[in-house]
């Protein structure tokens, strides 16, 4: 059957999909508009996950949070591009999804996924539109949620790619930004030294022992020295040991003693932390294609 031109134009409004493929599901389906939506939609899931297994290392941090201050959530979205992530469509998803996290509490991921959005349909399916739509391979990576009942949530974004919360009692607003703050420049591992991992400082200790082993120093000077060592390290991994960022003649603790606060606990998320980027070499790739050609 003969496919109008006011046919495919009311397809392509309904779905954003391309003159040409909005033609060619309207013919598969003859001229059944409905259908054809239903077409479009399993061409684009399908799309989608022939691009799943391409790495999104880009992307944006959005953090919303409650009313009250008193609870927040932080969610991690990613892309290919950071041009992508400067996406009108990608950017409201995002922040949707951190909306959804923060009322719905999901208990994980797979939760999230399966939760409907404004539009009617799950994460999991909205995501898959948009890679369809964009082209560009996308997920949520992981999300936080932090809650305080006795005290406030403090947050801090700097630009889109690192988000900070941190869980505070005493205090004041200005005091849990700044500490936010603190966190985002100087990643501390955790909030005390009492928090650290045992396993992290005898695998510290053993590197500092061999070093200190070839100062040729008798054994209780060594033991003096990686004593020393060893409490070095914890104040530069722990938020209460380091240097205040904003006066390195302070240290955190004492600053919160000064306030009459204390960090309950904090997390830090920045894009694409620990993803394995793909990392292009253009002269093999120009190889590749000579010896192709």
């Amino acid at each position: 059957m003969a496919i109008s031109a006011a046919l495919v134009k009311e397809l392509r409004e309904r779905t954003s999909a391309g003159m040409m493929e909005c033609k060619k599901a309207l013919v598969e389906t003859n001229g059944d508009i409905e259908a054809a939506v239903e077409y479009l939609r399993k061409a684009g899931m399908a799309k989608a996950d022939k691009k799943a297994d391409r790495t999104a290392a880009e992307g944006l941090i959005v953090i919303e949070t409650s009313g009250d201050g008193k609870k927040a959530a932080m969610v991690e979205v990613n892309c290919e591009t950071d041009f992508v992530a400067k996406d009108d469509n990608f950017q409201s998803f995002a922040k949707e999804a951190a909306s959804i996290v923060l009322n719905a509490s999901p208990a994980d991921l797979e939760s999230l996924m399966a939760t409907k959005m404004q539009n009617g349909d799950s994460v999991q399916d909205t995501i898959k539109g948009l890679i369809a739509k964009i082209g560009e391979n996308m997920s949520v990576r992981r999300f936080v949620i932090m809650e305080s009942s006795e005290g406030s949530i403090g947050s801090y974004s700097h630009g889109s790619r690192i988000g900070v919360l941190v869980d505070m009692t005493g205090g004041d607003t200005e005091l849990a930004k700044d500490i936010a703050m603190h966190v985002a420049a100087s990643k501390p591992v955790c909030v005390s030294a009492e928090q650290v991992s045992p396993d992290l400082i005898e695998k510290e200790k053993e590197i500092f022992s061999a070093q200190a082993a070839e100062s040729g120093k008798p054994p209780e000077i060594v033991e003096k020295m990686v004593s020393g060592r060893i409490n070095k390290f914890l104040k530069e991994i722990t938020l209460l040991g380091q240097p205040f960022v904003k006066d390195p003649d302070s240290t955190v603790e004492k600053l919160l003693k000064g306030k009459n606060a204390a960090v309950v606990a904090f997390s830090r998320f920045e894009v694409g932390e620990g993803i394995e980027k793909k990392q292009d070499n253009f002269a093999d790739e120009v190889m590749a294609q000579v010896k192709g050609s």
